[in-house]
């Protein structure tokens, strides 16, 4: 039987704004479940410092250990008890195997929304963020990596829906905002 509630998960590359948007889905009440808790929360459990090179080595490493659809395991149970509440977003799908794993397992509509944006754009934006900034080397260095050890290229080519976040961050969250109100039609 089909959960009445819908799954979205937020995919796209670093910097295309995928925090901005996930934001926008919990203020209209969505329940929020985000995929780099786990990284976070291992390299705490390990003493590790939170650096680009450490939650790459965490990212890649649960994916080894666990197989490519890792995070989407460790979080499906956390996801469904969400469901019983209400809808709810993913911040943070990385790979093929995790979109695959979830639209088996998940008892719901299993939406998928890529934010789009130009390297140029959201490498700018990771050197000025205030939260884990990087440099344009450290931004390019994890592009290749997601791209090519993460299969992170997948759900974004088959996302059901795209935001273009090439304007403001004013814009983008209209532009989510729309989106979330033609979904609860």
């Amino acid at each position: 039987m089909k959960n009445q509630y819908k799954v979205v998960a937020i995919v796209g590359m670093c910097g295309s704004g995928k925090s901005v948007v996930t934001e926008t889905f919990v203020k209209q009440g969505w329940n929020m479940e985000y995929f780099g808790k786990i990284t976070m929360d291992t390299l705490a459990e390990r003493n590790m410092s939170v650096t680009p090179e450490n939650e790459k080595l965490i990212r890649e490493g649960l994916r080894k250990e666990l197989g490519p659809d890792a995070y989407a395991q460790k979080l499906l149970p956390i996801i469904k008890k969400d469901l019983e509440k209400g809808n709810t977003v993913l911040d943070g799908l990385y790979s093929w195997s995790e979109y695959i794993y979830l639209k088996k397992n998940l008892e719901a509509d299993f939406i998928v929304l890529a934010v789009i944006a130009n390297r140029k754009d959201r490498y700018e934006r990771l050197a000025t963020r205030k939260i884990r900034p990087f440099t344009k080397e450290q931004a390019v260095q994890r592009d290749i990596a997601e791209i090519e050890n993460l299969e992170k290229g997948g759900p974004i080519a088959i996302a059901d829906y795209y935001i273009m976040n090439d304007r403001n961050e004013e814009d983008l969250r209209q532009e989510t905002l729309d989106f979330i109100i033609k979904e609860d039609k």
